[in-house]
């Protein structure tokens, strides 16, 4: 069955397949990440709604009979911190572009910021930009509105398209892709037909437990927070992980931990549960907090998280 599978698909890759990346940016928040989880049908960048959720560039990978499209979510570009990691970041968003043949210009419906200005003015002159209005639903009651928005928009930049969806609800998401698709050329695929990201289970795993403080700290959460996963092993179905959450000051990890511990175990909870979805085994989980002073300006710590 496999090598019917393959054969049918090397045969779809000689009449017209289509292989090619294709860039996610925008400015914080406009929800590049849950764009880019629908795009290749599984989560893979994870999600919450505050800004600078995503701190690392992020692969993920669709393929079917007719192409292989490699998206890179990339973290939203950063005007108002000024360290070493947001440097970093900024340099990902960067790096992201050079050999993308379509870019998606992310922003939100009815709104076009001086954030949104400064991404679209770093975009490479000659790759192909669509413009995605996010978050559409915001105008469904007001078409006029939208078409008005659309037609500004239209003025600001030679888009290849302007596509309006619903990223949460992955509404109108076939019309887009069928809008930039004539910008990814011909070709072999790169990855394997089953392979969803280039990164790895020890990657994803650090990224699910960030999701889950993000996502139960809230507006609690210290901005000066990653997790490093210290210890990843596999043996069988069952994956052991040791993850350490590091912080700057005593008084946030106070804060993660919760009275009697309740909040960290929370976190813990929900992460093992995710990560055994993901993984398709057992998990065990120990997640601990570390508080070490100016991480954040370190660029030995940073590199260690793979800012770098």
């Amino acid at each position: 069955m496999d090598e019917i599978k393959q054969d049918q698909m090397d045969e779809s890759q000689e009449a017209g397949f289509r292989c090619g990346y294709v860039a996610i940016v925008g400015r914080p928040n406009v929800g590049k990440s849950t764009l880019l989880n629908h795009l290749v049908g599984q989560k893979i960048s994870i999600t919450s709604r505050k800004a600078q959720t995503t701190r690392h560039r992020i692969t993920g990978i669709f393929t079917d009979e007719k192409c292989q499209l490699i998206y890179v979510d990339t973290p939203g570009w950063q005007t108002k911190h000024r360290t070493a990691m947001h440097q970093a970041m900024n340099r990902s968003v960067t790096s992201a572009l050079n050999a993308i043949d379509v870019v998606l210009f992310v922003i939100e419906a009815g709104r076009y910021t001086k954030e949104d200005e400064d991404v679209l003015k770093r975009l490479p002159a000659k790759v192909p930009v669509v413009l995605v209005i996010n978050k559409a639903d915001r105008l469904k009651e007001d078409k006029p509105r939208l078409l008005a928005f659309m037609k500004e928009m239209s003025e600001k930049h030679s888009f290849a398209a302007i596509v309006p969806v619903i990223a949460q609800y992955g509404h109108k998401l076939d019309v887009l892709t069928e809008a930039f698709m004539p910008c990814i050329p011909e070709g072999d695929a790169i990855y394997d037909e089953d392979q969803i990201t280039d990164r790895s289970e020890r990657f994803l795993a650090a990224e699910i437990v960030r999701e889950k403080i993000f996502r139960l700290l809230g507006d609690e959460l210290p901005y000066a927070m990653n997790v490093f996963i210290e210890k990843f092993e596999i043996e069988g179905s069952l994956r052991r992980i040791h993850a350490a959450v590091m912080v700057d000051k005593p008084g946030q990890k106070a804060i993660l931990i919760g009275k009697g511990g309740e909040k960290l175990k929370r976190i813990a909870t929900e992460a093992r549960i995710d990560m055994e979805t993901l993984f398709d085994g057992k998990v065990f989980l120990q997640v601990w907090v570390k508080v070490k002073g100016g991480w954040a300006d370190d660029t030995r710590v940073l590199r260690e998280f793979g800012f770098e």
